[in-house]
């Protein structure tokens, strides 16, 4: 009995230490980790914040008439270059029946005033010849009979005006002609030949006969997310891309940042505007969808490294990075970061151009496949 649990137990010791040199060989016979390293390179960073909208014309307006009536002629079209004064449509006017009436009948008040103070200018005649009156009282008389007269006609002209739209003697100034206010390029004309149209008052901001805007001076109007806002400030520089314009970068400045955002989809979204440094050969169309690129900060032809090469002290939160000494042999290197576009972020102090950075990441093909 004795001598079979001797023989257990040798056993035992012997599959053990079989086993443990096997472990032993495996592991040694395994190919050492071999890591990778990356030179620093010369990188240009720009550190951005993207806002969407659309460019538009920094100063648009709406011709709008001062007479309601229909549309009797149009004589531009989008796309016409016009100036301050040039005719743009003419209204046919639609009288209003209770202005016409009153019209008329201060046109019949007036002339019974005529014709009354006529006789009696006729009559102080009469008697100033007999030497009955004086001449101060027929110049009286001569006064009123000449406001009788001034009244009639200007009752005539307002019936003219209420009717027609314009009179004799103010054919240029007549609000059935509808001239443009300012120079510029006539971006629409959102009304037609027959189209009725309501004049501009206090109580309604009337029909918008034409939009005119003078194109080369055009602005960028989007919207930033809220979580990008605090770190923008005016007069950033923005670089515009438009989507229809392939290949070309519009400069431009930030002016505005809305005090207060909009909730959008759930979002709070603050407009933003930046005037465009348009360049002569290029006609941006007004409305063209178009994205910012608002530049936070920029490094020009700096030494800069991948953000995955760099690690993070555990207990001091500072970077540093292994810089290879030897073959497969690596020391630590504290080093000093600036600028970073979320790919490379610049190096500066701590490493030189020659020093080879440990790559972190790098795994065994058999890891990999794993």
């Amino acid at each position: 009995m004795k001598k079979s649990v001797t023989i257990i137990i040798l056993l035992l010791i012997v599959i053990v230490f079989g086993g443990s040199m096997f472990y032993l060989y495996q592991k040694n016979s395994e190919d050492p980790i071999v890591y990778e390293t990356e030179n620093p390179s010369k990188q240009t960073i720009v550190k951005k914040a993207v806002a969407t909208g659309s460019i538009l014309p920094l100063e648009e307006v709406l011709i709008k008439p001062n007479i309601s009536g229909v549309i009797e002629e149009i004589y531009v079209e989008g796309g016409d270059y016009v100036k301050s004064g040039d005719l743009l449509a003419k209204i046919k006017v639609v009288p209003n029946l209770n202005a016409l009436n009153d019209a008329r009948n201060a046109i019949d008040e007036a002339k019974i005033n005529l014709d009354d103070q006529k006789r009696n200018y006729e009559r102080q005649l009469s008697l100033f010849n007999k030497g009955v009156i004086s001449q101060a009282d027929l110049e009286r008389a001569q006064v009123t009979y000449d406001q009788a007269k001034q009244t009639y006609g200007a009752a005539n002209k307002r019936f003219d005006i209420v009717n027609t739209g314009t009179t004799s003697g103010f054919r240029n100034a007549a609000n059935t002609l509808i001239r443009s206010t300012v120079s510029g390029m006539v971006l629409e004309v959102p009304v037609e030949v027959g189209n009725q149209v309501i004049e501009s008052n206090n109580f309604n901001e009337g029909t918008t006969i034409a939009a005119i805007a003078d194109v080369e001076k055009m602005i960028f109007e989007g919207k930033v997310d809220e979580s990008e806002v605090g770190k923008i400030k005016e007069d950033l520089p923005l670089e515009i891309t438009v989507g229809a314009i392939e290949n070309q970068v519009f400069d431009a400045v930030l002016d505005y940042i809305a005090p207060k955002g909009k909730e959008e989809n759930g979002a709070i979204q603050f407009e933003i505007k930046g005037t465009l440094t348009k360049k002569d050969t290029t006609f941006i169309r007004a409305g063209l969808s178009a994205n910012a690129s608002i530049i936070l900060a920029r490094a020009d032809s700096v030494w800069a490294l991948k953000e995955a090469l760099v690690q993070f002290d555990d207990d001091t939160k500072k970077p540093f990075v292994e810089i290879e000494t030897a073959d497969q042999q690596f020391e630590r290197r504290d080093i000093e970061l600036g600028v970073s576009d979320g790919i490379f972020v610049e190096v500066r102090s701590g490493i030189s151009e020659n020093d080879k950075v440990k790559v972190w990441n790098s795994v065994s093909d058999d890891e990999e496949a794993n």
